[in-house]
This record gives structure tokens, C-alpha cells and sequence, in this order.
């Protein structure tokens, strides 16, 4: 076995751990919902690119940067949009996302959610924005910067290149009933006679 001296042994371990992933995969979901998966990060952006694992085809989520990984855990901010406020919850979302603040938005579809907005929100304006315990209700890009910058969010993002935001929940979680317990049913007895006449 010939061995390397040791320069270039560094060398040849410096570049195999700083070369990039050869298989790296990426699930690219067109505007007519086809799915395709490729090797290179598509340039179109009217396409929803997710980067997924080779080994498992599963996608792989992007590490936040620490100081954004902090800031987000005691300040999670949460959007909330109803499906029938287009423009004004449109411009929160891509405010939000141009600014590089992490968020899950919660959407009201159903008459029953509209009807519990007022309740969850606190008013009847929409988009509302919740930044740890401070709800902000209207899109009001002012109120929110100044929010964001007090909870400690940057203001220029830090979010990975490959982020891709989670995809939009209920407005309330609505958890289906617990199932009923299944009773074990036992089968018939057998019965025995001993010789004393006694049944078992």
C-alpha cells in the first residue's frame, strides 16, 4: 500500500470533504403540477423547486443560521392570511419572505374558520401577524418592521439559498376524534367436569 506524504495526504482530505455533493437532487413541481427531479437547481422561478435527499428522495429542509434559529424559537412569527384576501395577504407573505423571516402561515378557507377569525385574531383585518405574543392585525409593513426589529430578526435575510417555506395549515388545527377503544372479545368458555361433579 503506498502512502501519501503527509501534505498532500491534507490536502487530498481538505478537498473530498470540501467538494460539493455529487447527487445532489432537486424536486421541481411546474406551474402544471408535474413533478420532475434533476441534478441542477432550475432558473425558472414560476416552478416550486424542493431539495431532496439521493439516498431517501425525501426533502431535505434547510439548517437555519443559529442567530436566525434562536431569534425564531422565542419569537416565532405567524402569518395569518384568509383565501378570500388576495392582494393585501399576497404583499405580507412576499414582505415577509423579502425580508427573510422564517414564518407558518395559518389560512382561513372555511366558512367555520372565517367565522373563529375575530376569536384567533383579535379583529376582523386581514393578513394579521403574530411575532411571539404580539399580534399585529392589517398589513401595516411599518408596524411590522419596527416588531421584527425589536423581537432581534435581521434585517437583511439570512435565510439558505434553498429554503422553501412550509406549506400553508387551517387556520385552527382541527384534530380528528380519538378512536374508540376496541373491547377484546374473548372466546367461549370451555367447560370441564372434574370427578367431584364440580364445573370449571
Amino acid at each position: 500500500m503506498t502512502r501519501l506524504p503527509f501534505p498532500l495526504a491534507l490536502l487530498a482530505a481538505t478537498l473530498a470533504f470540501s467538494a460539493p455533493a455529487a447527487h445532489a437532487l432537486f424536486k421541481v413541481v411546474g406551474p402544471d403540477g408535474k413533478v420532475t427531479y434533476t441534478d441542477r437547481a432550475p432558473s425558472t422561478s414560476d416552478s416550486r423547486v424542493t431539495p431532496v435527499s439521493a439516498d431517501t428522495g425525501r426533502a431535505v429542509e434547510a439548517a437555519l443560521p443559529f442567530a436566525l434559529r434562536q431569534v425564531a424559537a422565542r419569537f416565532p412569527v405567524t402569518l395569518y392570511t384568509a383565501s378570500n384576501c388576495s392582494d393585501a395577504c399576497a404583499q405580507g407573505r412576499s414582505w415577509l419572505a423579502k425580508r427573510g423571516v422564517p414564518f407558518t402561515e395559518r389560512v382561513a378557507e372555511t366558512d367555520e374558520e372565517r367565522e373563529a377569525w375575530p376569536r384567533l385574531v383579535g379583529g376582523l383585518e386581514a393578513p394579521a401577524l403574530k411575532v411571539g405574543g404580539q399580534m399585529l392585525r392589517g398589513f401595516a409593513p411599518a408596524a411590522w418592521e419596527e416588531t421584527l426589529d425589536t423581537a432581534g430578526y435581521p434585517r437583511q435575510s439570512m435565510l439558505p439559498p434553498n429554503y422553501q417555506a412550509p406549506a400553508p395549515l387551517p387556520l385552527s388545527e382541527r384534530r380528528p376524534p380519538p378512536p374508540e377503544p376496541q373491547r377484546a372479545v374473548l372466546p367461549p368458555a370451555e367447560t370441564a367436569s372434574s370427578p367431584t361433579g364440580i364445573r370449571f
